[in-house]
């Protein structure tokens, strides 16, 4: 027999038998809290801990309860960790699955100012002040106090501390991957699932999220399979596995999403276990795999038993002790209570006298029988049954407890109470199998009431549950599923193979009943004496559960959210299936007929920055250029960000201002030639024999007869009737027509016509293709747009005969093959002119030399907007915000009287869009002309009416126009329409009041005479 060698930081428990999976010629130092101690290569952070006799490791949420560590994986709920200093710390990682590695740092969470003196255990004291849902009660009067309850409320809400300095200094990556057949779990049955599917020849990724493969076996000692112990069998099949090039092994990596058609998400812990990162490996990876097959081999979770106390450093789960001595070589009590109503604690009993424990079993069982009980009885082992610990007390670490007898039902003891002195309780409640994944992928679950959990039934996806996570418990049963699995799923993908031989196992035998008993009884009245915890994460007890449904929320998702159960980091893992029993109790029914909450992804909680990636900062959405980028930056143009596009927003010359540089360049526009670049504007590419069809029904306005050639404004509406879009798009061939779009829009509008297209009417013919990046355009306008492009080889004639506004034509500009529109978003005469994209510099420079001659300036954004609001033209999302119809924008001469149906047509006919005070455009003129109304700003009627003002609108855009001499600004006000010639109000925020009048919006050239030039 091996045990642990001492550390320097306090006395281990050693567990008396051989230790396998860690290595005590490679001692590790690490601090926890201050405090220096020493582990051993393949220690958790908890089983180190343990080891040097630590227990308390943290506060519970609400009321900062001393708790200790009481799993062994994924599913613990209280050693919550702040790992790491600096901008390296993140919080809520857990012990379980911390590697602990030379120089480790971690703190505890959830205390002031120290673990072991918790001013937040004030809360404990007064918790009769803090039932479930007490947020839901309080805090509502005085009114005038609120912002300061919010300060507190927040200051008090999440869990552990973020990095002060939220530039994370770690790198992530991601990876795709496509496979035959995925395998989530590593344990026995997912090691023979991914070894039959191997060797028939099928790609298998395998995936575990231990840092080795092995699962619970890892933490067994006395099971055989094939004649060899457990572990030898784990490595040959590791070995064999690894020895062939058609497997991907992934340990350190959790399978935390399965979403639609075999698409699943995998967050690799590639360097968490390493104290020093090596530059060219990632800290973690996501994997995003698309399979074929999955086989789901998640494995189950053990349940705590609920009763007083359960929640006190030294109360832990059976299954998690028995894993600390035969993986750790870490007892981690020396006077032992088992409490269980199930055959599997009887092993943790018996492992805890091998390590030379102290043990006492309770057994909530009267008459329990079997090879399991025989052994334990006789080792010379207590035997309590047809009891139960009623409740355990202690400080900082469990102490001592109270057993009692209890009848059939657990519901009453029927008996005198033991007074036991103890260091550790291993608790067992039955086992839970993880549905996780298969929930997530819209799998259906079904009651099984003689193991009393939930386990898989149908799925929705091509997969398959094997082993505990589908209620297969006995190991050699699960075995015969992931043989039979495997086969399964690898003829499914087109791969011929012969079934494995099922290994014999050999164990001590055993039933996987456990008895229904949800909450033990403690001998006080419902809701008196200590507290039973459900949910040991959020602090939900059971007679919190007792009141939810007293108080009316009877339903199992109210209930989660009323008392938070199952909401924290563990998702429940431990509680859900209490907290499901004690309310169907309460109600007075069956658990299946309580259901279950929503399982939803991550299965554990999964790092943001793995989910980015290198999708940060400057990569965080990709910067989108346009051909004529450099020479704007050559000519100290200053860009702003529409959508993804940098886009040239002004050019300031030597001394300008921006408000004089825009100026010069809007007055340009109007009195010479003004050049935009335009190529950002969405281009949708539409063909097709249904295409005038389609855009019939897009548009509000008649499409059928649009003539090859000509070009119309259309208006887009959502199917709620408020505008979508707007753009202009040209009939190119009888079935062949190119759409132009909003630059921020375009995306949004290609997948909206791909939705109508393929779930709507998927009997139209037609194909949409985004050729935003195909065309470079430069549109021209100003009184001398045409000399400029006579002077730059246009070879067609510009006459507004031969070349009308609103129509298009194809030629060349000085021997560039050029697509032009005559269509204008300033009021000008204007030509949008469009190029292969890598013809776009070589057009702008072609221009402006041009137009040197004939006065030419480039122009930005921020004069384009300025000069389509001289003229009254609305942009979408500035004038409207998905609440606005046509008629709102004054718009109606657009909505077709005749088309029997259109997108949104519908929902215009509806009575509210009719309401005389909908917000309605106008146009505004602030009383002082200088003066630019801020946008944003709210209207009033009055100015002096009391607080809160009755507001009227708010300005959507606003501007100094200086080819009207004056500011100009559009709004959106209640009955704006009716309200043109009267006198609106914007009070400022220092007290200053503005005044306009409101009036149409078209402010400059009304009547369009300068459209031909």
């Amino acid at each position: 027999m091996v045990s642990r060698s001492a550390a320097s930081g306090g006395p281990q428990n050693k567990a008396q038998r051989a230790v396998t999976r860690i290595d005590q010629n490679a001692p590790v130092n690490f601090t926890f809290d201050g405090r220096s101690y020493r582990g051993f290569a393949g220690d958790t952070l908890a089983s180190a801990l343990l080891a040097n006799n630590v227990h308390l490791v943290g506060r519970s949420f609400k009321y900062h309860r001393p708790r200790g560590i009481m799993a062994a994986g994924s599913e613990e709920p209280n050693a919550l960790i702040r790992l790491g200093k600096g901008a390296y710390a993140e919080p809520n990682l857990r012990a379980t699955q911390i590697e602990i590695f030379e120089g480790l740092y971690a703190e505890s969470q959830n205390r002031t100012p120290s673990l072991k003196f918790d001013i937040g255990a004030i809360n404990s004291v007064l918790d009769r002040f803090f039932p479930a849902g007490f947020y839901y009660k309080t805090f509502m009067w005085p009114a005038s106090m609120w912002m300061r309850y919010e300060h507190v409320i927040r200051h008090a809400a999440g869990l552990g501390k973020v990095a002060d300095d939220h530039n994370d200094p770690d790198r992530y990556e991601k990876t795709h991957a496509h496979c035959d057949i995925l395998v989530a779990g590593g344990g026995a049955t997912g090691l023979m699932a991914a070894l039959q599917a191997v060797k028939s020849g099928a790609r298998v990724i395998l995936a575990d999220e231990q840092n080795e493969f092995g699962g619970w076996l890892l933490g067994e000692a006395d099971i055989m399979i094939g004649d060899v112990p457990a572990f030898n069998w784990i490595s040959d099949i590791v070995a064999e596995l690894a020895d062939m090039p058609n497997v991907t092994l992934l340990p350190r990596t959790t399978v935390f999403g399965y979403l639609d058609y075999n698409y699943l998400t995998l967050n690799e812990r590639v360097t968490d276990h390493l104290p020093s990162r090596p530059a060219h490996l990632p800290r973690q990876r996501l994997w995003k795999i698309r399979a074929k097959q999955v086989i789901i081999a998640q494995g189950a979770h053990e349940r705590p038993l609920v009763f007083a106390g359960n929640d006190l450093p030294g109360v832990m789960l059976a299954g998690a002790v028995r894993t600390y001595i035969n993986r750790y070589g870490v007892c981690p009590g020396k006077r032992t209570i088992v409490v269980c109503n199930n055959d599997d604690a009887y092993r943790t009993a018996l492992d805890l006298h091998h390590a030379g424990a102290l043990v006492v079993v309770t057994d909530l069982r009267e008459n329990a029988t079997g090879p399991l009980i025989r052994a334990v009885r006789d080792a010379g082992i207590e035997i309590l049954q047809g009891h139960a610990v009623i409740a355990a007390y202690g400080n900082h670490r469990v102490a001592r407890v109270e057993i009692a007898p209890v009848n059939d039902a657990v519901t009453e003891i029927t008996g005198d109470i033991d007074h036991r002195d103890c260091d550790l309780i291993a608790m067992s409640g039955g086992l839970s199998p993880a549905v996780h994944l298969h929930s997530q992928a819209r799998g259906k679950l079904q009651w099984d009431d003689a193991k009393l959990c939930f386990r898989p039934s149908a799925t929705h996806e091509p997969s398959f549950n094997i082993g505990a996570c589908n209620g297969s418990f006995d190991l050699a049963a699960g075995l015969r599923e992931a043989v039979r699995a495997g086969t399964k799923a690898a003829t499914a993908t087109g791969h011929k193979t012969t079934a494995l031989d099922t290994p014999d196992v050999q164990s001590h035998k055993q039933s996987w009943r456990p008895l229904a008993a949800w909450k033990i009884p403690n001998g006080h009245v419902a809701g008196r004496g200590p507290k039973a915890f459900v949910d040991f994460q959020n602090d939900v007890t059971a007679s919190d559960v007792s009141l939810a449904a007293r108080e009316g929320y009877q339903s199992v998702e109210h209930l989660k959210r009323y008392t938070t159960t199952g909401m924290g980091t563990d998702q429940g893992k431990t509680s859900n299936i209490n907290a499901l029993a004690i309310l169907a109790d309460a109600l007075g029914n069956e658990i299946p007929a309580v259901g279950t909450t929503t399982f939803r992804m991550p299965y554990t909680p999964s790092n943001i920055g793995a989910i980015a990636g290198r999708d940060i900062g400057d990569l965080f959405d990709p910067v989108r250029l346009t051909r004529m980028d450099d020479w704007h930056r050559a000519h100290g143009a200053t860009f702003e960000h529409v959508g993804q596009w940098m886009r040239a927003w002004y050019y300031p010359q030597d001394g300008e201002t921006m408000q004089q540089a825009v100026n010069r360049e809007v007055k340009a526009a109007r009195t010479t030639a003004g050049l935009l670049d335009a190529s950002t504007l969405g281009k949708i590419d539409i063909r097709g024999r249904d295409a005038a069809e389609f855009l019939n029904r897009l548009y509000t306005n008649a499409w059928r007869k649009l003539g090859i050639g000509k070009c119309r404004y259309g208006l887009m509406l959502k199917d709620d009737g408020m505008v979508m879009d707007d753009g202009v798009t040209t009939r190119i061939g009888e079935n062949h027509f190119h759409m132009t779009t909003t630059t921020g829009g375009a995306a949004g509008v290609l997948d909206w016509m791909e939705e109508w297209l393929q779930t709507e009417w998927p009997d139209l013919e037609v194909y949409l293709t985004s050729v935003t990046e195909q065309w470079a355009v430069a549109t021209l306008s100003g009184p001398n747009a045409g000399k400029i492009l006579q002077d730059a080889g246009i070879d067609f004639d510009l006459s507004p005969a031969e070349f009308p506004f609103m129509s298009m034509k194809d030629g060349h500009i000085g021997g560039l093959a050029a697509r032009i529109f005559r269509i204008s978003f300033t009021g000008e005469l204007s030509y949008e002119i469009n190029v292969a994209a890598r013809h776009g510099l070589a057009l702008w420079t072609r221009l402006m030399a041009a137009g040197k001659a004939h006065g030419i300036t480039p122009y930005g954004t921020e004069a384009m907007h300025v000069l389509r609001a001289e003229k009254g033209f609305i942009i979408v999302g500035q004038e409207t915000d998905g609440s606005v119809t046509p008629h709102d924008l004054g718009m109606d001469w657009i909505v077709s009287k005749t088309k029997t149906d259109f997108i949104g047509k519908r929902a215009l006919a509806r009575h509210t869009m009719e309401y005389d005070d909908r917000k309605q455009l106008v146009g505004l003129l602030c009383s002082d002309p200088s003066t630019v109304i801020p946008e944003g700003a709210h209207a009033v009627l009055d100015p002096n009416q009391p607080l809160p003002m009755k507001m009227l609108g708010q300005v959507t855009s606003s501007y100094f126009s200086p080819n009207c001499g004056r500011s100009i600004a559009m709004a959106m006000l209640k009955g704006g329409h009716a309200l043109k010639g009267q006198t609106v109000f914007f009070p400022m925020l220092d007290g200053s009041v503005l005044k306009a009048e409101i009036v149409d919006t078209a402010f400059f050239d009304p009547k369009g005479v300068r459209i031909n030039g």
